[in-house]
């Protein structure tokens, strides 16, 4: 019976199925206040010196295509996420001063 309360976590109604799911935004930033110039390859360049990058995203438009000013960043790792958090929230990328912060669902 007790090997049976290990395989409760797997079921999505259970609080820590909940938990362990949500465990993947740790690892995604919120970039904002972009330079319209910005595209995904001058953000991977800026972020990926804290570590590997699973996905970089610029929000654009769907009409005009151009950028929106924000994006998101995805590392491999929570602390390389956790370390880009604090070096770039509030540095200057393409002569605009940027926030960071963890991408939150929803």
């Amino acid at each position: 019976m007790q090997s049976l309360n290990r395989f409760r976590c797997l079921s999505p109604a259970s609080p820590c199925f909940r938990w362990l799911a949500s465990r993947g935004s740790c690892r995604k930033l919120f970039i904002g206040g972009l330079s319209y110039d910005t595209n995904e390859t001058i953000l991977k360049d800026a972020f990926g010196q804290y570590g590997e990058i699973i996905e970089v995203k610029v929000i654009c438009d769907h009409v005009s295509g151009k950028s929106k000013g924000y994006g998101f960043v995805q590392f491999t790792s929570e602390d390389d996420t956790h370390i880009a958090l604090k070096e770039m929230d509030g540095q200057s990328l393409d002569g605009r001063n940027i926030r960071v912060t963890y991408a939150h669902k929803g």
